[in-house]
């Protein structure tokens, strides 16, 4: 069994520790252990009034990343060493960006600015620029319904960039293999990661076995259709006989032999939409965007 740095009694005692220094209320309070793989502190913050984050030394650049990500004016209170005991301290995020973390401990992040609603269908003007052109945030919004994320779920995306980072961080519990087959859209990609702090993607070249042997199964996968398309989904059909499919394409001969395709490959009554989204324009015409067709289906039904 994995052995993690803080336990229960850990975490009970450092809930003590702020219970007794502190008023916040700590009901409300979301736990993060970010010496455990593939944790995001960055999006819980975000999305949390309170954080109590178990972290071990060396995070050099911690608060400089919450800084960069727009979360200067939260509050971190924490002591000085690596148990629950002493003096309380408590600054802004803002005046910590020269300290790093030299010790495990525990810290509680307050943001009172912490949305209420889950971030979804970003402006895609938040994303790094690149080589990659992303997809409305509307049709996005769309697919990441279509992909049904919950806590805990493994997703594949091939050549999703925008899709995978959202998936991430929605799903902060989960993993997300994001492949990219072009080395621009990969950079592109790791930029992505480092900006909203996900340490839950991993980036592979290619769908083969070897990138793909020490990695968690998918139990969805979403991917923008290619002349590769059929190889993949053979592929990730070993891994999971019961893999969700959700598949972006702007071709309607591919949308239209979908359902040839998903027969061939045992699966059953995929499902194919079409969405268009306009857009009203300053001069009062409507600007209507690419309209992609969407097939969602589930192998083992």
């Amino acid at each position: 069994m994995e052995r993690h740095i803080f336990n229960n009694s850990h975490v009970l005692a450092w809930l003590e520790y702020f219970s007794n220094h502190t008023d916040v209320d700590l009901e409300h309070v979301k736990i993060l252990d970010i010496t455990r793989k593939n944790k995001n502190l960055i999006p819980a913050v975000e999305a949390h009034r309170s954080v109590l984050v178990f972290t071990e030394a060396g995070h050099k650049d911690i608060f400089y990343r919450m800084f960069n990500a727009g979360l200067g004016d939260c509050t971190v209170i924490y002591n000085e060493g690596s148990e629950p005991e002493g003096p309380i301290k408590q600054s802004k995020v803002a005046d910590m960006l020269d300290r790093g973390i030299n010790a495990s401990a525990g810290m509680l992040i307050l943001n009172s600015q912490a949305r209420s609603t889950i971030k979804f269908g970003m402006d895609n003007r938040v994303f790094a620029t690149g080589s990659v052109r992303y997809v409305g945030s509307e049709i996005r919004a769309i697919i990441l319904s279509k992909m049904q994320i919950n806590e805990g779920k493994n997703i594949c995306v091939i050549s999703g960039e925008s899709i995978a980072v959202e998936a991430a961080i929605l799903d902060g519990e989960g993993t997300v293999i994001a492949v990219e087959y072009n080395s621009g859209d990969r950079s592109t990609l790791e930029d992505n990661v480092h900006q909203f702090g996900l340490n839950n993607v991993t980036i592979v070249d290619h769908v083969d076995a070897e990138n793909f042997q020490d990695l968690p199964v998918p139990d969805v996968t979403m991917l923008v259709a290619s002349a590769s398309m059929e190889q993949e989904m053979e592929f990730l059909l070993k891994l999971n006989p019961q893999m969700e499919f959700v598949i972006y394409t702007l071709d309607f001969v591919v949308a239209a032999s979908m359902p040839s395709l998903c027969q061939k490959l045992g699966i059953r009554d995929p499902e194919v939409i079409q969405v268009t989204v306009s857009k009203l324009t300053s001069k009062h015409t409507y600007n209507t965007q690419p309209a992609p067709w969407l097939i969602t289906c589930k192998a083992g039904e």
